[in-house]
């Protein structure tokens, strides 16, 4: 679904990464765009906000809450797992407790202007059809509007989100990838009984 916002994105280099162990007050963030998920006892949001992204996911008493957004913005400090300039590439997985498994990762790839043209045009092709696209400014004298682009796989037991943020002033793309995950409980064979002799 496409959605359109007169807002200017902050530089790349302003912004940051976070997890918490908890769920965030909504009004913290000004959402464009947002898609909900609930299927065989998780339920998930990703929403594209006016200034980068924010992902919560829920099972049982778990909540794990992602957020990418410039560094200014107000956050708790209460349940942080994790914070991050958004720079170069990273990668973590996080568990928590016994059946709840998260892993992340985000890449700020700086790319030629014709590259980004046709990505671009590439993600406004698939918001089309699927996940959510959102264009912040209009362009002008030439300039490529930026993009943010959300797209969410879900399955019985797993959730996985892909994230895309254009910044065309910066000629950089940043690229996150999330999966959510509930797991089984290891498996222990039950001890045979012993043989009775003969």
């Amino acid at each position: 679904m496409l959605y359109e916002r007169l807002v200017h994105r902050p530089p790349v280099e302003e912004f940051s990464f976070h997890v918490f162990g908890r769920p965030l007050h909504p009004e913290l963030f000004e959402v464009v765009a947002a898609r909900d998920v609930e299927r065989a006892g998780y339920f998930g949001r990703v929403a594209i906000t006016t200034a980068g992204h924010f992902v919560t996911w829920r099972y049982g008493d778990v909540t794990i809450t992602e957020v990418a957004c410039p560094l200014g913005q107000p956050l708790p400090q209460r349940g942080r797992h994790a914070a991050y300039r958004l720079r170069g590439y990273r990668t973590e997985h996080i568990t928590i407790g016994p059946s709840v498994h998260y892993r992340f990762t985000f890449q700020v790839e700086p790319i030629r202007f014709e590259v980004l043209e046709a990505f671009q045009e590439e993600l406004w092709a698939a918001g089309v059809y699927q996940g959510l696209i959102c264009q912040f400014d209009q362009p002008g004298n030439g300039r490529l509007p930026a993009l943010s682009y959300a797209n969410v796989v879900s399955r019985n037991r797993s959730m996985l989100v892909q994230v895309f943020h254009t910044f065309p002033d910066d000629w950089v793309i940043v690229k996150v990838e999330s999966l959510f995950q509930i797991m089984l409980p290891a498996y222990s064979p039950s001890p045979r009984p012993p043989r009775s002799k003969p």
